[in-house]
């Protein structure tokens, strides 16, 4: 680096910054609160150890954002709400946020959600709703609406976001970004807002599969050996064709039967498999009520009661539903979650990994869900696939896929549980070979 260069980290950030500014109203919808002062500061520092030869970890210098289900110590955590606006300041960091300035990384700002992460449309009536990054009049997919944008939009590296019935990996796919769900005892969840304590896992949204393991290794904690890499040749990958399936409309279809093709031509050993009595046992066993509604409801109970007109009323009318399931009817449910798990377990012995669309729609148009009835249907069938695998606590990985239609579409893969790493080497594998190719786009503007 020569003498007049400016650092790497601190450019970065500067162009960052002008950017989100530059960006004028999308700016203000993506990020809840910027964090200038404190961003310099750690990019001044992360270049210090870069000239030093001394690193952090992978993540150092790296401009990250974090959701605003997070604490930062300081100030209130809002959860994209408004009825916590004025909380009281969280006394410590969320452990994920300790975890990423431990590593280096350049914290940019916080990110716009949808309100206490119910809701995988990304709409949010108290602080607004950030536009699609490939058509802003469409909407950006939720629950980490913020947090999608910007990394889509080029504002930092790295978001991190949170994950309870696909809340990372649904605006991963409708922006044509990747996005990571781990399982769920990987990433400590400590400071920050809950959802669901059955479901909620943390996980990053990113560039491709390498941040993705870069940012697992700093917010997971453990240690990054290189493993022995993954050929697309030879991967056991099952196409669970049945209940996932169904109203997936005809453009996500044609772009996952393209990579399914494509796969196969590189040595992929492909098979269609039914599922259904094992991936259609959480809509059966939900139907009088679900696990996130039960537990959402008692987070609550006490918010709801003293303000319940202070919430966003797409999202309260799905926590009261939880306040009628029974204490009998919810430890059945848990129990006979438990009993489903090791069964998920046997079957996916049978395969590397599942692969289908991790949505079955593109992303409709923000007025066009303007009606409570059209809301939540798109919500339930944007939730449908992800939640899933939630519910067995299964890794699971949003990768993009190109498509030529200019919105994105993304597939999902899904790994055996606790078999994180390994489900990144076989992404990063599917990834390189799912890259555009001549005449083929992958996030075409619109």
């Amino acid at each position: 680096m020569s003498a007049q260069a400016e650092p790497a980290t601190t450019q970065r950030l500067e162009l960052a910054l002008a950017a989100i500014a530059q960006s004028g109203e999308e700016g203000r919808l993506t990020f809840t609160r910027l964090y200038e002062i404190d961003a310099r500061a750690a990019a001044t520092a992360a270049d210090a150890r870069l000239r030093a030869g001394h690193s952090l970890g992978p993540l150092d210098g790296r401009l990250v954002s974090i959701k605003d289900l997070f604490d930062v110590a300081g100030e209130p955590t809002t959860a994209g709400s408004a009825i916590l606006r004025d909380a009281p300041p969280a006394a410590h960091d969320a452990v994920v946020v300790r975890r990423l300035r431990a590593g280096g990384a350049v914290i940019v700002g916080k990110t716009n959600m949808t309100e206490f992460a119910f809701s995988g449309v990304g709409i949010n009536p108290h602080y607004g709703t950030p536009g699609n990054s490939h058509d802003a009049a469409r909407i950006p997919g939720g629950s980490s609406s913020g947090a999608g944008i910007s990394v889509a939009r080029g504002f930092v590296d790295i978001a991190i976001g949170s994950d309870t019935g696909g809340s990372v990996r649904i605006p991963a796919a409708l922006n044509g970004i990747v996005g990571f769900k781990p399982s769920q005892a990987r990433v400590p969840r400590g400071g920050g807002f809950p959802l669901s304590y059955s479901l909620d896992t943390v996980g990053p949204l990113c560039h491709n599969v390498a941040d993705a393991l870069a940012a697992d290794t700093v917010l997971s904690g453990v240690e990054h050996l290189p493993g022995a890499s993954r050929s697309v040749r030879g991967l056991r990958l099952g196409i669970p064709r049945g209940v996932l399936f169904t109203e997936t409309q005809a453009e996500v279809l044609a772009a996952f039967e393209r990579a399914i093709e494509r796969l196969g031509a590189a040595g992929a050993r492909i098979s269609d498999e039914t599922l259904d009595d094992l991936l259609g046992e959480p809509f059966r066993l939900q139907e009088q009520g679900t696990l996130v509604a039960a537990e959402a409801a008692s987070i609550h109970q006490h918010l709801i009661k003293d303000r319940p007109e202070a919430y966003d009323p797409m999202v309260l009318g799905r926590i009261r539903r939880g306040e009628t399931m029974s204490a009998a009817a919810y430890i059945s449910l848990v129990q006979a979650r438990m009993k489903l798990l090791p069964r998920i377990d046997a079957r996916m012995t049978d395969f590397d990994a599942l692969l289908l669309p991790t949505v079955p729609m593109l992303a409709p148009r923000i007025d066009d869900l303007s009606q409570e009835s059209a809301f939540m249907r798109a919500n339930m069938l944007l939730l449908r696939n992800p939640s899933v695998f939630n519910f067995f606590d299964l890794p699971a990985l949003s990768l993009p896929a190109p498509t030529g239609i200019g919105l994105p579409v993304g597939l999902m893969l899904v790994g055996r549980r606790g078999g994180d790493r390994d489900l990144l080497a076989i992404g990063s594998a599917i990834e390189a070979l799912l890259r555009p190719v001549d005449g083929e786009a992958l996030q075409t503007e619109c």
